[in-house]
């Protein structure tokens, strides 16, 4: 995906793949908080095709047909693959972008050339990512989410994904991020919470459920 120019487009990797990058990003070791999968998942802008009259190339189902990827049947009547799978099972990569209004839950990603599902939230999180190096190689150049607003957008989406395995992550990047990023953590924090009231909620009740993280943002202010 590097290659062709995905992430040079503004895809953006998100997922347990981006956080496995943090470690580099903060000096800091996360050994044992998340479990690698298969799965990969690339977030970008639908308005990327607004401001961008560039393409990957080759296409993108070009580059997964040569890697014996193929769509994946969902539950789209109009049939639009968002989910790309290995033929004998293994890596899946799922194309998100941000849902900004109902109704609009596929979109197409024009320079990117696929669909993607739309998920709420997911403006905070790839907004003004920065860049990661994955050491494969002579490196492979991505995009990530910056840390501060990955560990926020967890909590915003805690309450669809709960349980302490998916909290011991955030609660080890948030603790890093108090020390070494205040300032940053508290913005990203405070723009969520400013960003409405459903947005608020959320954050508010994943604090409520997790006492422990909740004394490490409140200590910020």
């Amino acid at each position: 995906m590097a290659r062709v120019g995905v992430f040079r487009l503004g895809g953006t990797l998100v997922g347990t793949h981006a956080f496995r990058f943090y470690a580099a990003e903060l000096g800091a070791s996360f050994s044992g908080t998340m479990a690698a999968t298969e799965d990969v998942d690339v977030a970008a802008f639908e308005n990327l095709k607004l401001v961008i009259a560039d393409k990957v190339d080759p296409s993108i189902a070009e580059t997964f047909k040569a890697l014996h990827l193929e769509p994946a049947a969902g539950l789209d009547p109009k049939h639009r693959p968002t989910r790309w799978r290995m033929r004998d099972g293994g890596t899946t990569v799922d194309f998100l972008v941000p849902r900004m209004r109902e109704g609009k839950d596929i979109v197409y990603l024009n320079p990117l050339g696929v669909y993607a599902q739309g998920l709420p939230f997911l403006n905070f999180l790839i907004a003004e990512p920065i860049p990661a190096v994955a050491l494969y190689r002579s490196g492979i150049l991505v995009q990530i989410p910056r840390p501060e607003r990955y560990a926020i957008h967890k909590l915003i989406v805690a309450q669809r994904r709960s349980g302490p395995a998916r909290a011991k992550p955030v609660k080890a990047l948030i603790a890093i991020l108090r020390e070494d990023r205040p300032g940053e953590l508290e913005e990203a924090c405070r723009t969520a919470l400013e960003s409405g009231p459903k947005w608020r909620e959320a954050v508010e009740r994943s604090l409520k459920q997790r006492p422990e993280i909740k004394r490490l943002i409140s200590s910020l202010s």
